[in-house]
């Protein structure tokens, strides 16, 4: 049953992680990150350059590491705060519902929360952490005579 659990919540980190990579790309590659400041800028988001660079960089970045695993619960809340920041700057006064409402960024927002602390063992922070913290096992106790 472990595997099964593992398999759905690398399948979830990969499709999240994807929709992440694609929409900081579009940032960067693009529109080009001149027009998402002056684009941040005329949405009224305080600091729009700092916000442009941070929202592009968590998302490119982030979303590559969320696939990987590396780093999952520090990047699910740098994730989740930059769809806070979404949610509340931008969404919130259109309502829950899209194509303008914050039901897409609620749902992004939860879900990196929940993978990136409960995102299986099939990681790169299994690999590479798991084994430095890693108790050995407990000797069999031995039977009383």
């Amino acid at each position: 049953m472990n595997v099964v659990r593992d398999l759905f919540a690398f399948l979830a980190r990969l499709a999240i992680g994807v929709i992440f990579i694609a929409h900081g790309s579009q940032k960067f590659f693009v529109m080009g990150m001149d027009m998402v400041v002056q684009g941040f800028g005329q949405a009224g988001i305080p600091l729009a350059p700092v916000s442009a660079w941070f929202n592009a960089l968590v998302e490119l970045v982030g979303g590559i590491l969320f696939i990987l695993g590396l780093f999952l619960p520090v990047v699910g809340v740098l994730l989740a705060l930059n769809m806070l920041g979404a949610l509340v700057l931008v969404h919130l006064p259109y309502g829950l519902f899209l194509p303008e409402g914050f039901e897409y960024v609620l749902t992004l927002l939860v879900t990196v929360l929940a993978l990136g602390f409960n995102g299986g063992r099939w990681t790169l922070d299994q690999l590479v952490f798991a084994r430095r913290t890693r108790q050995p096992a407990p000797e069999p106790a031995s039977p009383e005579v």
